[in-house]
Order: C-alpha cells, then sequence, then structure tokens
C-alpha cells in the first residue's frame, strides 16, 4: 500500500473508537499529509487504521517537494469582529430563521463522535516536554509533582466532559449552584430524588407552515405540558437546540437521541408520521427522568410562549456556567459510605450488561426491520398469487356451461378475493405493531449509545484516586487533597449509579409495554385474518 512515510515522536494511547495507538519510535503510514483539526488518519505498525495528533508525528517521506520533518499545523488567520451597538435581545435572532437541515451545536459534542470522524476534536494536541514524555499518558505525575496529573489525551470523554478538571478541584469555588438535584439511597442502591412536580407533555398536530411568502417551508408541532395544559409550537430544530444543551449540561446523564434527520422527503406523510411517533418517545423519556424533567432550560422549552422573554430564556440557557465540570456541584449525595472499589464492580457490571443488551437491540431492529419489508413485499405478493390462483379456478369452471356450478364457482371466486385483501392486511399490519417496536428501540439504541462515555468519566475518576493514593504512599501529597479527591470521585459515583437505576426502572415499564403492545397488536391482526377465513368458509357450506 502506498502511502507517506511518518514516525511517531511521541507515544499515544487511543481512547476512542476511530483512534489508534502509536509508540514512540514507530514507523505509520498517512492516507494524507494535511491535518485535519489537528489529527492525522494512517495506519500503524500493526496494521490498525485510524486518528492520532498530527503533532505527535514527522513525516519521514512523502510526494515530491515534501522534506522531512514535522508537520506543520495551519494557523488561523486573525479576522476583524464588528460587534453591533444595539440592545442584544432586540437583535435578529429568530430560532425561525434556523435552517431545519443544520445543528445550532457549532459547539462540538461533548463525548460522542457520531456525528462525523473529525467534528468534536478541538484541536492539535500540545507537544510534551520531556519530562511529561517520562510519565504515563494516563496521566501520571513526575516525581517533582505535588499533584496527580493531567491526562496528555485532551480528547478523551474524560477531560472534554469535564470530568477530570472536578475531580482535580479546579471547579471555582466561588460558584454557587442555583439548581439541585439530589442523589438518594433506594432498596436498589443510589437513585435520582423524584421531581416533587411530574408532568407529561403530549405532541399532536404536526403541520406545515411557510414564510417569507412561501420561500421557506417547516414542520410546526404543536407541546401540551401538563404544567400549563397551555400549547405551544416548536420545531424540529428547536428540539435539536434543547438536545445539544442538554449534552454540554449533563455529563453522567443518558439524554435520548432524537429522531434521525433527513435530506430529502422531509415533507412526505409517512416521514412525518415517523418523526412524531419518535419525538413522542422522546417526550416521554425526558419528563420521566428526574433530573431532565427539572432542568430550568427543559420547561422553558415547552411552556414559554412569548417571542422576547423565549429569547431572553434561549440565552440564559447558553450563559448557565453550571455545565460540563460545574454541573456536579448541582448534585447532592447522600451521607452513607460506599466502598469505590464495590462501586468499580457495579459500574463494570452494568458496562457488559448494556453492551449485551445494545447487541441484543440492533440484533432485535435488524429482523423487525427485515420483516417489515416482507409485510409489504414477499408476503403480500405471496398471498395475492394465492388469491390469483383461486381467482383462476373459479374462471376455469365457468367455461363448462353445462356442468356449471354458480353457487361453487362465486365461493372459490370469493376466496380468491380473501386471500388478496389478506396479502393488503399483511402489508399494513407493520404500522400497527413493528413500527411502535422499531421506535422503542431506536431509542434504546440511543441511550446506549450514551453509557461508554458516560461510564468513561467515572472510570477516569476512578483512576485519578489511584494515582492520588499511591502519590500520598510516597509522600508526595497530602492527605487532604487525597481525601477530595476521593469525596469528589464519590460525587461521580453515586452519580452514575443513579443513572444506571434510573435506566434499569425505565426498561422495564418500556420494555413491558413493547412487548404487551406487539402482541395484543398481532392477536388483533390473526384474528382479523381468522374473521375473513371464517366468513369465506361459511359460502360452501350451503352448496
Amino acid at each position: 500500500m502506498s502511502g507517506i512515510r511518518a514516525r511517531a515522536l511521541y507515544s499515544f494511547e487511543s481512547e476512542n473508537p476511530e483512534e489508534i495507538s502509536i509508540k514512540e519510535g514507530e514507523e505509520l503510514l498517512l492516507f494524507h499529509e494535511t491535518s485535519q483539526d489537528g489529527w492525522l488518519e494512517g495506519t500503524n505498525s500493526r496494521g490498525h487504521r485510524g486518528l492520532f495528533p498530527a503533532s505527535y508525528v514527522e513525516i519521514v517521506s512523502g510526494g515530491p517537494g515534501s522534506p522531512p520533518g514535522p508537520i506543520s499545523l495551519p494557523t488561523p488567520t486573525p479576522t476583524l469582529t464588528l460587534t453591533p451597538g444595539p440592545d442584544p435581545d432586540e437583535d435578529d435572532d429568530d430560532w425561525d430563521d434556523w435552517d431545519d437541515a443544520s445543528t445550532v451545536a457549532d459547539e462540538p459534542d461533548l463525548c460522542s463522535s457520531s456525528n462525523g470522524l473529525y467534528p468534536g476534536y478541538p484541536g492539535p494536541r500540545h507537544r510534551p516536554s520531556e519530562s511529561e514524555r517520562q510519565d504515563s499518558t494516563a496521566g501520571r505525575p513526575s516525581g517533582r509533582s505535588g499533584a496527580v496529573g493531567k491526562s496528555f489525551n485532551r480528547f478523551s470523554c474524560f477531560v472534554r466532559s469535564g470530568g477530570e478538571a472536578f475531580i482535580l478541584g479546579e471547579v471555582p469555588a466561588a460558584l454557587r449552584p442555583s439548581e439541585t438535584y439530589a442523589v438518594t439511597m433506594g432498596p436498589e442502591g443510589p437513585q435520582w430524588s423524584d421531581n416533587p412536580r411530574p408532568f407529561h407533555c403530549t405532541i399532536e398536530e404536526p403541520t406545515k407552515q411557510t414564510k417569507f411568502k412561501g420561500i421557506k417551508t417547516y414542520i410546526s408541532y404543536k407541546l401540551t405540558p401538563s404544567l400549563t395544559n397551555a400549547p405551544v409550537y416548536r420545531r424540529y430544530k428547536h428540539f435539536d437546540w434543547l438536545h445539544n444543551r442538554l449534552l454540554h449540561k449533563f455529563p453522567v446523564v443518558s439524554v435520548p437521541h432524537l429522531p434521525e434527520k433527513q435530506a430529502t422527503g422531509r415533507f412526505e406523510d409517512d416521514f412525518i408520521e415517523k418523526r412524531r411517533r419518535r419525538l413522542i418517545l422522546w417526550m416521554e423519556h425526558m419528563t420521566s427522568h428526574p433530573v431532565l424533567s427539572q432542568y430550568t432550560g427543559f420547561q422553558h422549552f415547552l411552556t414559554c410562549s412569548d417571542d422576547r422573554a423565549w429569547k431572553q430564556g434561549k440565552r440564559r440557557s447558553e450563559r448557565d456556567e453550571l455545565v460540563g465540570a460545574n454541573s456536579f456541584l448541582t448534585i447532592h449525595t447522600p451521607t452513607e459510605h460506599q466502598d469505590l472499589q464495590r462501586v468499580e464492580e457495579r459500574v463494570d457490571l452494568f458496562k457488559a450488561f448494556s453492551k449485551r443488551l445494545d447487541d441484543s437491540v440492533l440484533q432485535l431492529s435488524n429482523v423487525a426491520a427485515e420483516l417489515c419489508r416482507k409485510h409489504a413485499g414477499g408476503f403480500r405478493k405471496e398471498f395475492q398469487k394465492l388469491g390469483n390462483a383461486f381467482s383462476s379456478i373459479s374462471q376455469a369452471f365457468e367455461m363448462d356451461q353445462p356442468h356449471l356450478a354458480v353457487s361453487l364457482n362465486r365461493a372459490i371466486s370469493i376466496t380468491g378475493r380473501t386471500y388478496e385483501a389478506i396479502g393488503e392486511l399483511f402489508a399494513q399490519q407493520p404500522k400497527n405493531d413493528l413500527f411502535h417496536m422499531l421506535d422503542m428501540l431506536s431509542l434504546y439504541q440511543g441511550l446506549l449509545s450514551n453509557f461508554p462515555d458516560i461510564i468513561h468519566v467515572q472510570k477516569g475518576a476512578f483512576a485519578k484516586v489511584k494515582d492520588s493514593q499511591r502519590m500520598s504512599e510516597e509522600g508526595k501529597m497530602d492527605p487532604e487533597q487525597v481525601d477530595g479527591i476521593k469525596q469528589r470521585c464519590r460525587v461521580v459515583g453515586f452519580a452514575l449509579q443513579a443513572e444506571m437505576n434510573h435506566f434499569h426502572k425505565r426498561r422495564i415499564i418500556d420494555f413491558k409495554h413493547m412487548m404487551q403492545s406487539y402482541l395484543q397488536q398481532q392477536i388483533l391482526f390473526y384474528q382479523r385474518i381468522s374473521q375473513h377465513l371464517e366468513q369465506t368458509l361459511h359460502l360452501y357450506d350451503t352448496l
């Protein structure tokens, strides 16, 4: 395989699926000489393909005119920004001007790279010093350090979510939380304290609307929260904005994914109905979550109908300081002691469970989707072919006029039409059962895909505790500092366990309802088929 040869200047340990590990001095093969947001793509000496930091390698040989040496990263060109003078509340910040195909989150996802290969990586990693390179890339401190070292991988979820900053005590002490989310001890362990004002919200009447004299078209959804029983109207982009605020707000809460976007056919009835169904499930999960349902930004989204107040609330949410690392300050934990090693074991069990469930959900989703295609295609055609064959028999009988049996011919002809009708029943049945199953499975695929990054935050916190204990034993850290790291790790552990228990509680409710609904619809489906067949059978009784 031809390409650009390079050598690793420093070792790098991958922490995300799209990355690969490289070792100092290792020869690499680059696919492109130009870095993307500080990252290069290539193959290491073990044949693994993926991303690694551009600042960690140097080119050994390239194409014509490519001298060997460290890869240079482009320097941003300074630009002049003019700040307008009017009151910011009077600016042209109308949500209706957003494009449906775009996402408001120019800021990257905290821990997810599902939106693409490179987006979400803020820039090139710093080039480590000689003393830093002698330490572990997992953040081991040097012999002269009096504090637990920071991770070299600035793009790991533990770092980007703010987990590392919180554990190391870098959250501003003067910051006073204006909101709190309590963890209490329940029969199954730590759990989120219930929302004292539980509510639900309906989503109805998706309607096509236009603006700019018909130039721009969009779909508006009617939301009616039981908090006010007053309807508000929201577009998909409004949901998208809220979703991205929540991702930045809560590092250890599994925020459900929104229904997927679609470049074409956005105004087709089937797509609009599918999105409405999945938004309803998304809303049910949001309103049932003790933390997400209490978030002021979410409640503002559901209740505000005044344009000016709407923009002010939007900006308050975007200026919220209690996000990422700071959000851990809003979590109140119980006083009960929990052994950190025992917490680690529980998290490992949940990690294995969630991975197995994720695989099983994907398997069932694939089987259900294939069954949908068979209902609309193969099953429908087979019953139509059978019905046509019966009709052909009836037509053949009619040619023998001397021995014509009118009643029999009529019964066989109706039998043919009955099987054609059964074929149509098969084609329409997924709308009654399989579609709803696929909607629920899609929701859980999104929820489960969040947990590896959430668990990584707790894993990183636990690793810092071990580092601090080792440094304390070596006399390099004060006991007070070690206790502080343990206490902050305790907060992360309680929050993650509460989220795990909430997930278990909801999955029992959701999967029970999904299975009951599917089986009930299956019974009704075969009862309708049985009724058709029984009515047709009675035609032969009087012959």
